[in-house]
């Protein structure tokens, strides 16, 4: 799940501005301006949806601190922004030695995933993010940017085989595929299991990132290696409005979360740009954040995505430990042309050659739990219909033509009054 860009945390730092201008408190540190996700009107706004993580240490039982030291993984974020002012004020007024993350965090009313830490094992900045990389103790390597887990060894193949091959398995024999993000290479290794794919696109913005999970995560760069993939290094959105009309058979969005940079990700004008380099019939998987926490974003992505894809429209699932609420979304759309029903996959996995051989089997996907990812539970079903029948009902009626009445004339002439 990377990508994104060098630009400004938009909404969000300007509501940040305008609290401190007017004395009331000081500037917010970036850790709680991202606090601010949980705040449901600032999200609807920016769509911040995640809280970064942070670093703690223990402490033994006669209270001396230990070596052992925790990255904290922010699972279910509840903070209301007075709340967060409040341990705001805490952080920067009554206890200015403190780390700010500790103090604001300890306050707020969620969950945390904490993963120990044996050792780290990089961590640098590129002009448009913070990376960081460490060794767990049970989910092998992390990586981390902007202090958000992206992924770890142990559970990246639930996202990397959910997005590919919800897509590529939805379509018969897909030639071109293009990857939006995607840096650390995971789902260009799922999408070299297709035999029929021709030719891999991906644009990446950030090269760092690239370069790290060469090092640290061999088992995802591994997508590289495959004679069919041409990296091109830079700003995708720019990317796909040069690309031809009609390229793609599907396209394939691994982008960082939908906030600052990344949010014209999830804006109509990308979609747009999206369905005009897919094929009649080509189709889209892109992140679709989780269900229990951002369903006023699907909402919004699945409204957007209706109008602009008119092949049809799904949200499916995945479990993913280490994402936030331990669930992440996928939005499957396809272009209009000829027709896809993503509920059942025409292009099974298990029978395309070689994509289960020895070194390159699936650890997550197939076919039962492809159909299995769109059947969502009943509070889901619910929020989206409701949301689609308001929707609905603000739409203005279209004006209905008055009848005509038509005369035949004994010439046979047909004329209206």
């Amino acid at each position: 799940m990377e990508g994104g860009g060098a630009r400004n945390v938009s909404a969000a730092a300007a509501q940040t501005k305008e609290s401190a201008d007017d004395g009331s408190c000081k500037p917010l540190p970036p850790c709680c301006v991202k606090a601010q996700a949980a705040v449901a009107e600032s999200e609807a706004k920016c769509h911040a949806t995640v809280v970064s993580g942070w670093f703690t240490g223990t402490r033994s039982r006669s209270g001396k601190p230990s070596k052992a030291q925790y990255f904290n993984n922010p699972m279910w974020p509840d903070v209301s922004f007075s709340k967060m002012l409040v341990n705001i004020q805490i952080c920067s007024n009554i206890f200015p030695s403190r780390n700010c993350k500790s103090v604001c965090f300890k306050e707020l009313d969620g969950e945390a995933h904490s993963l120990k830490v044996e050792k780290i094992l990089y961590q640098g900045k590129s002009p448009y993010q913070e990376v960081l990389v460490f060794e767990s103790s049970t989910y092998g390597n992390v990586l981390v940017l902007d202090g958000i887990v992206q992924l770890t060894d142990k559970d990246e193949c639930a996202y990397q085989e959910m997005v590919t091959h919800l897509a590529l398995c939805s379509i018969p024999s897909p030639k071109n595929v293009l990857v939006v993000g995607g840096g650390d290479g995971g789902v260009l290794r799922e999408i070299a299991k297709h035999d029929s794919v021709e030719s891999i696109d991906i644009c990446e913005i950030d090269q760092l990132v690239i370069d790290v999970c060469k090092d640290f995560f061999p088992r995802l760069y591994v997508g590289y290696k495959d004679p069919r993939v041409k990296l091109h290094v830079g700003d995708a959105v720019e990317f796909l409005r040069n690309s031809p009309e009609g390229k793609y058979d599907a396209i394939i969005v691994d982008s960082s979360d939908p906030i600052g940079p990344a949010q014209e990700l999830v804006e109509k004008p990308f979609f747009q740009t999206i369905a005009r380099a897919l094929k009649p019939g080509g189709v889209l998987s892109n992140l679709a954040e989780s269900m229990w926490l951002h369903t006023h974003l699907i909402q919004d992505m699945l409204s957007i995505c209706r109008e602009v894809f008119k092949g049809g429209v799904r949200y499916a699932w995945a479990s993913v430990p280490t994402y936030p609420s331990g669930v992440i979304g996928f939005l499957l759309c396809a272009k209009e042309g000829p027709p896809v029903d993503f509920l059942t996959p025409v292009n099974p996995i298990e029978k395309i050659e070689g994509a289960t051989k020895d070194g390159r089997e699936m650890r997550f996907y197939n076919s039962e739990i492809h159909k299995a990812a769109f059947i969502l539970p009943t509070f889901v079903k619910r929020e989206l219909e409701a949301y689609n029948s308001s929707t609905e009902k603000e739409r203005p009626e279209k004006p209905t033509a008055k009848p005509v009445k038509m005369k035949v004339m004994r010439d046979s002439a047909i004329t209206a009054s």
